[in-house]
């Protein structure tokens, strides 16, 4: 289902929901506001739901790093007046969500990560060196789903004219270098947020080790890996990653 996207200056978002509290959904390197399309559908009323787009192609070469992105994001709550959301991220986006959280641990009245970047990851097929090819660019997009059919013509279309457009082509690899350049190892002990860790076993990107990682150094962080489930679970597991994510939510409410 297509999301009509909102625009107030700089920010393009969607806004679904008619709830009170709010969720911030972050999507990956690779990802679109319509991965988050399942959970809007049951979530949406309950809570107020957001999926800002990220600036990937949009920011100028020199200015292209985590720390940027992050503070897109950060100005956009601002922006809208949020005084605590919930946040929830997938791979680059959970990278953002937690330097936010890092950022300003008053805002983040909890947080979500699944298969997020910022400990380690797998390159995604060494940075397209084959990108030309359909079959190819197929055959990774594939590999990012336990479940191969999960990777849409649509979604396939849409990285491979993202890799073989050479500006946006740059830029995916400049974001992904400054994603692998800030490891938060030593950083995650000051993550105060109320944390939930969502894996899929079958992760070929962020393996399921790298969500137990995060659980180990992410204090009073719960994990749930799912079985039969690649790197996105909100998209191959979305009615399980819901029933998580709700009770959760429910015991993390904001005041």
């Amino acid at each position: 289902m297509e999301y009509p996207i909102r625009q107030k200056g700089k920010f393009k978002y969607i806004e679904e929901g008619q709830g009170t509290e709010v969720i911030i959904l972050l999507h990956g390197l690779f990802g679109s506001m319509g991965n988050y399309g399942d959970l809007i559908v049951g979530l949406r009323s309950k809570y107020r739901l957001i999926v800002p787009l990220l600036p990937i192609f949009d920011l100028p070469r020199r200015e292209i790093s985590m720390t940027t992105l992050m503070e897109h994001v950060y100005e956009f709550i601002q922006a809208e007046g949020y005084t605590s959301v919930h946040l929830v991220g997938n791979s680059l986006g959970g990278h953002i969500g937690l330097l936010m959280a890092l950022k300003d641990p008053d805002l983040i009245q909890s947080l979500t990560l699944t298969g997020s970047s910022g400990l380690f990851e797998n390159a995604l097929g060494g940075s397209f060196p084959r990108r030309q090819s359909y079959d190819f660019v197929k055959k990774i997009a594939e590999g990012t789903f336990y479940d191969p059919n999960v990777a849409s013509k649509a979604l396939v279309d849409e990285i491979f004219e993202t890799v073989n457009t050479p500006t946006k082509g740059l830029n995916i690899i400049l974001t992904a270098k400054s994603a692998m350049r800030h490891n938060l190892e030593h950083e995650l002990h000051r993550i105060t947020a109320p944390t939930l860790l969502i894996w899929g076993k079958n992760d070929i990107i962020t393996p399921a080790f790298v969500g137990e990682d995060f659980n180990q150094k992410i204090k009073g962080s719960e994990l749930h890996i799912l079985d039969k489930c690649g790197h996105a679970p909100m998209m191959e597991k979305p009615q399980i990653f819901i029933q998580l994510l709700e009770d959760f939510l429910s015991r993390h409410p904001v005041a």
